[in-house]
């Protein structure tokens, strides 16, 4: 640390507390200085950036993801060991981007982690949902085609409204419950055209309702353990993946699929350990782009970008695998996607009321930059997978 004769005005902006109160008086120097000025140009490109890493990102993860576990190359019968060595890739990657930081402090930022078996026991009970969640969601993709999981997984806003209710206590306007009746109609609707079409799995139908209520436990749950690690989301998920690596263990043992693994045939090939680790980066990625996006935009327009990478995702399946789907089935997606874009406004217009009502003399944030994770809105996100 370096001791200046002169206390300029940043060095004294450092010595206050860490938090939001110091983070602000930086930003507000650094801008009166000029050094954050950006012209709309600027703004556009970061925006476009953010949302394109966002979108390629889930995309390629879902596509990677079902070409792993349902490829009829690979013929590989092992979705948990699949998930194991994600969850295995995001930890090493942890600890190397907190490596990385120690070394080049200035030109890295990851928060310094070492492992407590004290924290690891608190984000335990989380740890369980998390692996019940990612579990679900790879099951549902295996047995289902890309260009349904959307709808098969979307009664997560449904289930986000109910364990809100019954874990929380926060009840719901007519406005959202309505939303949801149209997300539910939407989803049996596809769920009737697909079994229309002979293309409908009831196994994976199944998981992916597991997989919604999973999705909208996690975020509770997220919500509860995130003070256990000092509110840091990267510490949260290299103690979750740790634990889920150890969970898997026991649970592939018991499926069976240890016996797969070692009479597969390219357990050496090196194209698939490849595809493996790049699904376990694209998984940890996952992270980081959704927190950029909703940096450079909002909770509310990172929702919106889900909801349309959720379109793009099954045109392009459909396209990909040279589906042939009739008018209903495609109703029933527009219904889904029209249903959740409508809870996401019904939500914001509560938010903005309520934000309004509560508003202090001195101003307060934007009601569009309120923390995702927060209790008056850790109901409204799903997550990507």
């Amino acid at each position: 640390m370096h001791h200046d004769s002169k206390i300029t005005p940043v060095a004294t902006i450092h010595l206050l507390p860490k938090g939001l109160g110091r983070g602000l008086l930086l930003q507000q120097f650094a801008m009166k200085n000029g050094r954050q000025h950006e012209t709309l140009a600027q703004k556009s490109i970061k925006i476009v950036l953010a949302v394109s890493a966002y979108w390629i990102c889930s995309i390629g993860l879902v596509f990677l993801n079902k070409y792993l576990l349902s490829s009829e190359n690979l013929k590989l019968n092992a979705p948990l060991f699949i998930t194991w060595y994600q969850c295995l890739v995001t930890v090493v990657l942890c600890y190397t981007c907190s490596y990385l930081s120690r070394i080049f402090p200035s030109r890295f930022s990851f928060p310094s982690i070492a492992f407590d078996h004290r924290i690891s026991r608190e984000v335990l009970p989380l740890s369980f949902v998390f692996v019940a969640m990612i579990t679900t969601n790879n099951l549902c993709l295996k047995y289902v085609g890309v260009s349904f999981y959307y709808v098969g997984r979307s009664l997560t806003t449904v289930f986000n409204v109910v364990c809100s209710y019954l874990i929380l206590g926060q009840g719901t306007s007519w406005r959202a419950l309505l939303c949801c009746a149209v997300i539910i109609g939407g989803f049996f609707l596809g769920v009737d055209q697909e079994d229309a079409a002979g293309s409908l799995s009831v196994l994976g139908v199944v998981y992916g309702v597991a997989a919604s209520l999973c999705v909208a436990l996690n975020a509770i749950y997220t919500q509860r353990t995130l003070p256990a690690v000092g509110d840091s989301v990267a510490r949260l998920t290299m103690y979750n993946n740790t634990n889920a690596v150890v969970l898997f263990i026991p649970l592939m043992l018991f499926s069976g699929e240890f016996g797969e693994i070692i009479y597969f045939p390219y357990l050496l090939s090196t194209h698939f350990w490849a595809l493996m680790t790049i699904s376990g980066v694209f998984g940890f990625l996952m992270g980081y782009v959704t927190g950029w996006q909703i940096q450079v935009t909002s909770p509310l327009t990172h929702n919106i970008s889900g909801t349309a990478k959720a379109a793009a995702q099954t045109v392009i399946a459909v396209a990909w695998w040279q589906e042939v789907k009739s008018v209903l089935w495609w109703v029933s997606n527009v219904v889904v996607l029209g249903g959740s874009a409508a809870y996401t406004a019904v939500k914001r217009k509560e938010m903005i009321a309520n934000h309004e009502s509560n508003a202090k003399p001195r101003g307060s944030v934007s009601p569009d930059r309120e923390p995702i994770l927060s209790s008056k809105s850790s109901g409204d996100t799903s997550e990507d997978v």
